[in-house]
Formats: C-alpha cells, sequence, structure tokens
C-alpha cells in the first residue's frame, strides 16, 4: 500500500470519491463519509485498519479477500458502495447535523433512482443522524426507501471496539442471508 505523508493527507481533506454503483444491486452499503486515505486513495474503506473489507468476506458477501483497489469486483457480487456524506473529513465528527440530514436526503433519491434490494448503513450513529431515527438499534429497519429494505450494520472502523470482526461478521451475515431471501 501506498504511504502518504501528512501533507498529503491534509490535501485530501474534501475530495469527493465516486460512488460504486449500478442499478438493481442486491446491497448498497453506504459508509459514513470518506476518509482522508480512501480520498487519497480514491478507494473506499481504504484506511488499513478499516474492518469493512475482511467483514464482508468473512460474511460470505465475497468469496476472497478483496483489497480497496479491487472495489469495482464488487458489482460482480451484485454490491456496491456510497456514502452519507460525500466529502473527505479525518473524522466523522467533523460532519455537522446539517450535512448528515442533507446526505440522508440524497442518499433516499439515489436509492429511489438505483432500485438496491437492500441499503446497508454501516454505522447507527450515522443512520441515526441522517434519517432522523433516535431509536434505530443494528438490523433491519421498518423504513423502506421505494422498495429498498434498509439495514444498520456495525461500522468496520477501527475505532468500533464494541464489535469484533467475527460478530460484525455474524450482522453482515444476517443481511446477507435476508437479502438473497427478498
Amino acid at each position: 500500500m501506498t504511504r502518504f505523508t501528512p501533507e498529503q493527507l491534509a490535501a485530501a481533506r474534501d475530495r469527493l470519491v465516486p460512488d460504486v454503483v449500478a442499478d438493481g444491486l442486491q446491497v448498497l452499503f453506504c459508509g459514513i463519509n470518506p476518509g482522508l486515505m480512501t480520498a487519497a486513495t480514491g478507494h473506499h474503506f481504504a484506511r488499513p485498519g478499516n474492518r469493512f473489507w475482511p467483514v464482508l468476506h468473512l460474511s460470505g458477501f465475497t468469496p476472497r479477500l478483496l483489497k480497496p483497489s479491487e472495489q469495482d469486483e464488487l458489482l460482480s457480487y451484485g454490491l456496491g458502495i456510497t456514502n452519507v456524506v460525500a466529502r473527505a473529513t479525518a473524522r466523522a465528527d467533523e460532519l455537522s447535523a446539517e450535512e448528515y440530514r442533507e446526505g440522508g436526503r440524497l442518499l433516499a433519491t439515489k436509492v429511489e433512482r438505483l432500485r438496491p434490494r437492500r441499503l446497508a448503513v454501516v454505522g447507527v450513529t450515522a443512520y441515526r443522524a441522517a434519517f432522523d431515527d433516535r431509536k434505530a438499534q443494528v438490523g433491519p429497519q421498518e423504513r423502506t426507501i421505494g422498495d429498498t429494505r434498509v439495514w444498520v450494520l456495525p461500522n468496520p472502523s477501527g475505532l468500533n471496539a464494541h464489535w469484533t470482526a467475527a460478530t460484525m461478521a455474524e450482522e453482515y451475515g444476517r443481511l446477507r442471508v435476508a437479502a438473497a431471501e427478498a
């Protein structure tokens, strides 16, 4: 993996990272917003401590462990990636409540257009802020966007110590089974 200087990472602030999407996906995963490493590389969940890619594999969504640079392969599995807020920051707590709300509105519009079977927001705090649902918990939600069912997954950031890779993989696996049955 390329090593970036602090100056290079700082220069990635506020950059946008293109979505990995297509019409009619099985699952559209939705991160909070790109981190600086993601923005610097142009690859989602690129920070080495982020557990998204290992958990995706452990849960059975992918037949092998993908690298962030292989993100476009997700489309061949009926999977995609977007974010609640498009702009890159060093930490999610740099985002304002209004950015989350506007991100939720834009995300709903995107989901209505792309029509994935499931929208999986990776981070309960981000979901609560984006959709003004303070009581949301990890798992399937009552909310739908058009015909798309919504699911909240644990945030795969290495900072989320409440969840291990194994327990996250169990939750992601529940979503995989539900998406296959739909």
